[in-house]
């Protein structure tokens, strides 16, 4: 179950929410479920194109904090934090092994590949992203995404998915 740890409050729209979630395929599921949720009750709809790029892009980013930044034994966190100034929603994935070195570009891969499209992703879909060490261990890894009509149209969603797990 994840656990909360945003403050409510008169500004409640803007309070960033904070979550930590199981290290396993199931926890990043959830991470999803909820970054979509949160960003529904802000004004943007589980069908709206922010919408469908925040679910793959925290989609991805968990399922990579599970993957490759597991340690038995501890959670990952998810971070979501709207700057209505810049127009931008920055999500923040974080994990607790520090061993494998951070990304710093989208992995070219092969096309037959099974994975490694997961960065060319998420690249694709933000304004920015990049990571970062955490003290005393582990990594973040975060994505800025416009909130506004620049964010592709159309993008592939996964509202049905999304909308059943309610």
């Amino acid at each position: 179950m994840p656990t909360e740890t945003a403050t409510p409050g008169d500004e409640q729209e803007l309070q960033p929410l904070s979550l930590r979630f199981p290290s396993s395929p199931h926890g990043a599921q959830l991470a999803r479920r909820h970054a979509v949720r949160w960003l529904e009750e802000r004004g943007h709809p589980l069908a709206s194109d922010v919408s469908c790029a925040v679910a793959l892009v925290v989609g991805e980013l968990a399922a990579n904090a599970v993957q490759h930044g597991r340690v038995p034994g501890r959670e990952f966190g998810l971070r979501l934090a709207l700057d209505p100034v810049a127009g931008l929603l920055r999500v923040e994935v974080a994990d607790a092994a520090s061993a494998k070195p951070l990304p710093t570009a989208a992995p070219s891969s092969c096309p037959e590949g099974e994975s490694g499209r997961g960065l060319l992703l998420v690249d694709a879909l933000a304004e920015r992203w990049g990571s970062a060490s955490r003290r005393p261990v582990g990594k973040t890894v975060w994505a800025e995404l416009r909130l506004d009509a620049s964010t592709p149209s159309r993008l592939p969603c996964l509202t049905d998915v999304t909308r059943s797990a309610w």
